[in-house]
C-alpha cells in the first residue's frame, strides 16, 4: 500500500469506519539520464498502456562548477524529486560504452549520486540498458537523440519537444512502465534490478 492510500487507511480506522478499500492507483517512476553538467530527469505515472509526464527537465551545472559540487547537486536533485513525487521506483541509465576512461569515470560519478539518493529512500532501483530504452521508444536501438525526443512528444502528448537529456531521462520511465506489457517483455531481458 503506498503512503498516500496508507495514510487514508489510518484516517479512517481512526473514525471506526469500514477499510479503506486497496492501493489501486497507477506505478509512479522517477527515471534519470546520468551525466556531471546535464542530468535528465523525468516523472511519469500509469502503466504500459496510458503513461503521463508528470514533470520532466533537465539540471544543467555550469562549467567551472568542481565535479565534487555537481555530484552533491545531483544527489540533492534527485532527493528533492523523490520527496516531492513520492515515487514507487526510479528507473536509471546503465553505463554506456565510451571512449574515454575520464568520461566513464564522470558518469559513473553522476550514476552513484542518484543510485545512492535511491537507496536512501528506500527505493528499487531498475537499470535500463540505452539500447534497451531506443528498442522500446523508437523501435530501434541505434536511434538518434532527435529520434527519441520526437517520439516521447508523441507518445506522452507533450506540448513541445524535450530537451535531448530530458527526452532521455523521459525515455527511461516509459521504458519502465512499458516493460510490464507482456507483449513487449521480451525488449527488456537485459534490465536489472540494482
Amino acid at each position: 500500500m503506498c503512503a498516500r492510500c496508507a495514510s487514508r487507511a489510518r484516517r479512517h480506522a481512526a473514525a471506526a469506519e469500514p477499510p479503506a478499500l486497496p492501493c489501486t492507483r497507477a506505478m509512479r517512476v522517477v527515471s534519470i539520464d546520468p551525466a556531471i553538467r546535464n542530468t535528465g530527469y523525468a516523472v511519469l505515472e500509469g502503466d504500459h498502456r496510458d503513461p503521463q509526464a508528470l514533470d520532466y527537465g533537465t539540471l544543467s551545472l555550469p562549467r567551472n562548477l568542481p565535479q565534487s559540487a555537481c555530484l552533491l547537486e545531483i544527489h540533492r536533485h534527485v532527493c528533492g524529486l523523490i520527496e516531492r513525487w513520492q515515487p514507487d521506483e526510479l528507473a536509471i541509465e546503465g553505463i554506456i560504452y565510451v571512449q574515454s576512461h575520464r568520461t566513464a569515470i564522470a558518469m559513473g560519478s553522476a550514476r552513484a549520486a542518484t543510485v545512492l539518493a535511491a537507496a536512501m529512500h528506500g527505493l528499487p532501483i531498475m537499470e535500463y540498458p540505452p539500447t534497451c530504452v531506443k528498442l522500446a521508444t523508437v523501435g530501434r536501438g541505434g536511434a538518434l537523440k532527435q529520434q527519441v525526443a520526437f517520439m516521447m512528444r508523441a507518445l506522452l502528448h507533450l506540448q513541445e519537444t524535450p530537451a535531448p537529456d530530458a527526452a532521455d531521462a523521459l525515455a527511461i520511465g516509459y521504458a519502465h512502465l512499458a516493460a510490464a506489457d507482456p507483449l513487449r517483455a521480451h525488449l527488456f531481458k537485459e534490465r536489472k534490478y540494482i
